[in-house]
């Protein structure tokens, strides 16, 4: 049983696994401080970490209260055997986490054998530095590339055409390049997404006007497909659904800032093209090959095990449950009687399914479900489509934005009950 696991369903708490002995109680606490920390950085959402922590507090006679945002961490942290006895506060400012599953394996790892007693306090530390590995020109290399084919993959999937494909591909890459280039530069990285597509809307108009026709909107979706928040929209409406208000509130502000930023550089650099005369002409009807839905599910889904900074024993693992979710939605969102109307089957059932295989996964191999649930649901979150409504909105068609935006809300909802659902058919033996 792992450290990271969770009260059962009736929610009774799971008993201590570990008496800590002779470890200090600053020990323990610095320990546990630094785990909440690395969670976080991992891209864990607020209701998991707090229950992750927790539990791992509880199993090491360490009085806990959490409290987690996407900005930072407030713990307080006392000896649990010592009624009434003082506790130590930490307050983290941290920058909001990004999914990282190659971490949050080895912390899930690291956490479970300190509670078991097969790893020293000391050896946790140890441990968790060794994941502090300095990012090399390969691994860099490898995002810029999986930005490109991410781009291209969703150029793929949405039925374009060959040549849409290609200059997907090359926008990718280009905003993979503005993304590492942001990462050592505070001011770009504030200013990264409105960047990105304007770049994106610019390059591209400019390629139809100049050389061939392309369907515009459609690349510039897929080239930007990576910084779309859609995930965080999910996470965020998760935990306001599980009662983490001010931690879903500020995710979601968050989210609709990148969705602001994305938009704005977008119509800004369309309003220019339109004010010099750089018009982008309608491309002749095109259609892709029905295979290339098949290869374009299949780079979507080694991209997201790149980005998502996967372990090389855990890709298979990664890109079998991406593509597992993509053909769930499919399938139910296709068939009589669930593929129209306000509700989001394909969505809604592809959730549930990933969240309770998700669950099964952790409570047969003693591992974070992360590893599925994520990777799953990730080509059902509605970040394009979000996109795509606040361009109409303000390009002021109203009509158009206002009934894509109820899409993303159905989208929203679907996915979030799919989540919760899918928890109570299979319910978690971990948090994470």
């Amino acid at each position: 049983m792992s450290a990271l696991t969770t009260a059962d369903h009736d929610g009774e708490d799971v008993a201590p696994l570990h008496r800590p002995g002779d470890d200090a109680l600053d020990a323990r606490i610095r320990f546990l401080t630094e785990l909440a920390r690395r969670l976080h950085l991992a891209g864990v959402s607020s209701q998991r970490l707090e229950g992750a922590v927790r539990a791992t507090a509880r199993a090491l006679h360490v009085s806990a209260e959490l409290w987690s945002t996407p900005t930072g961490l407030l713990l307080s942290l006392g000896d649990a055997d010592v009624v009434h006895g003082s506790q130590q506060t930490r307050v983290l400012r941290l920058e909001p986490g990004h999914v990282n599953l190659r971490a949050l394996s080895a912390l899930d790892r690291i956490a479970e054998e300190v509670v078991a007693g097969r790893r020293s306090l000391e050896g946790a530390w140890e441990a968790m530095r060794a994941l502090d590995r300095p990012e090399t020109a390969t691994t860099r290399l490898r995002t810029v590339l999986a930005f490109g084919v991410g781009s291209a993959a969703v150029a793929g999937l949405l039925g374009t055409s060959w040549l849409d494909l290609g200059v997907a591909c090359v926008l990718g890459l280009l905003i993979g390049w503005i993304g590492m280039l942001s990462a050592t530069r505070p001011n770009l990285a504030a200013a990264n997404e409105a960047v990105s597509a304007l770049v994106a809307t610019t390059l591209a108009t400019a390629f139809a006007h100049f050389v061939a026709p392309i369907s515009v909107q459609t690349v510039i979706v897929a080239a930007l497909i990576v910084l779309m928040p859609g995930l965080m929209l999910t996470t965020a409406m998760t935990e306001l659904a599980t009662q983490q208000l001010s931690s879903g509130t500020a995710r979601l502000g968050g989210a609709l800032t990148v969705l602001l930023k994305l938009t704005f550089g977008s119509v800004a650099a369309s309003q220019v093209m339109l004010a010099i005369g750089w018009v982008a002409p309608v491309p002749p009807p095109s259609e892709l090959p029905r295979v290339i839905e098949v290869i374009a599910a299949f780079c979507a889904a080694g991209s997201f095990a790149v980005l998502f900074r996967t372990a090389t024993r855990d890709v298979p693992l990664v890109m079998s449950s991406a593509l597992l979710g993509y053909v769930i939605t499919r399938v139910t969102g296709s068939s009589d009687g669930l593929g129209s109307g306000a509700f989001a089957a394909g969505v809604f059932f592809a959730s549930l399914a990933m969240a309770a295989l998700a669950n099964l996964y952790g409570r047969v191999f003693g591992r974070p479900g992360a590893l599925v649930r994520v990777p799953g649901i990730m080509l059902l979150v509605p970040g394009s489509v979000g996109f795509r409504a606040l361009r109409s909105v303000m390009e002021r068609d109203y009509a158009l934005g206002f009934d894509t935006l109820v899409a993303v809300l159905s989208a929203l909802l679907a996915l979030t009950a799919g989540l919760l659902f899918g928890a109570l058919l299979i319910p978690p033996r971990r948090y994470l």
